[in-house]
């Protein structure tokens, strides 16, 4: 089925189930709203359901692998070799996502979406080999987008009917914090200099690089804000457009989608701009320490709860949400109710 038609099938999240969630957080002993956001992200997660039974035992990452062939201009201190060195890390599953997620009880699931080389162990998608450079013209073609949207799409699916609970996302690819700029850029209607930031530690010397070919992709490709399809095409990535279809397949098939940091965040808006009943189905995790991070998520009306400087990637971020989730839910389901201590609710005051 093309995305097209898929975007039909998404609808608003349960409204009456949220509502029925925070009766029910509101019944718990303890004063109202005290778990701060804990308690929207439960609810949130309810109307996804469609229920007051929340399940989250069964939690799953994927991080979507590309290669950018905009790093040819300097705007990285690496190459694509440390994008395949990652990925075999990946596979070994001691990458810093993998050791999280174990500690989590969380699977991670990496995706070849376009790297420039091969490597055994992770799941086969790959569209090309690393995306042209964008500073002479289209990263990719609009039909190439659009099949690496249809695979995270896919990806959702598949990890829906295997029982997952929850997904979070995440990437690995030298220069994607680049591209996701450049999204960025154009979706906020911002100045380059405003959202690029120095990645995983680019000079200032590089940081300077990095605008100028941001500014030049800008100019050759004039990508149309109104169309996020055409934006990926001529200046995203390959892994940027899989977490689209990761976000847009939460919505289609009612499963909760962890946003990571500003990568993972700039195909939240994408997929947003697509549908806007996506916001629904994702939950914010941490704030990154990318420039562009705050502004994306003001953008989609979503505040992180976990404020912790990070910049790693791989979905590090997101994975943080899991064991916070875990504690809220523990007392959500298992906490005493003012009516077994026999004391008076509370009551919301005006």
């Amino acid at each position: 089925m093309s995305y097209e038609k898929n975007l039909k099938e998404i609808r608003p999240s349960d409204q009456a189930a949220y509502e029925a969630c925070r009766n029910k957080l509101n019944q718990i002993a303890k004063p109202l709203g005290s778990l701060g956001s804990l308690e929207t992200l439960l609810e949130k997660i309810g109307a996804i359901a469609g229920s007051t039974k929340i399940n989250l035992r069964k939690k799953g990452v994927l991080v979507f692998c590309a290669d950018n062939g905009v790093i040819v201009h300097g705007v990285s201190q690496s190459d694509s070799s440390v994008t395949t060195a990652i990925a075999h890390n990946l596979a070994a599953g001691t990458a810093s996502v993998c050791v999280m997620a174990k500690a989590c009880g969380a699977d991670v699931f990496p995706i070849d979406m376009g790297m420039k080389d091969t490597v055994a162990g992770l799941m086969d998608c790959k569209l090309m080999q690393g995306t042209k450079d964008m500073v002479t013209g289209p990263a990719m073609s609009r039909d190439t987008a659009i099949a690496a949207i249809e695979t995270g799409i896919a990806l959702v699916k598949e990890k829906k009917e295997q029982g997952y609970g929850i997904l979070a996302t995440g990437e690995a690819g030298i220069g994607n914090t680049t591209t996701s700029s450049a999204v960025a850029a154009v979706l906020l209607g911002r100045p380059v200099d405003q959202v690029c930031g120095r990645g995983a530690g680019l000079s200032s010397e590089g940081l300077v690089r990095k605008c100028e070919a941001i500014q030049n992709a800008l100019k050759v490709n004039q990508p149309d804000a109104c169309d996020p399809v055409d934006v990926l095409a001529k200046v995203g990535g390959l892994d940027i457009a899989g977490m689209v279809g990761a976000f847009l397949g939460g919505a289609i098939y009612g499963i909760p989608v962890v946003m990571d940091g500003v990568i993972s965040a700039t195909a939240a808006l994408c997929a947003v701009r697509l549908h806007a009943h996506v916001k629904d189905y994702i939950l914010p995790s941490h704030m990154s320490a990318e420039p562009a991070g705050q502004m994306l998520c003001d953008e989609l009306g979503l505040e992180p709860i976990v404020h912790a400087g990070m910049h790693l990637g791989e979905g590090t971020g997101a994975v943080l949400l899991f064991p916070i989730l875990d504690v809220a839910l523990a007392v959500y389901e298992y906490a005493a109710t003012f009516e077994e201590i026999a004391v008076e609710a509370y009551v919301a005051q005006k």
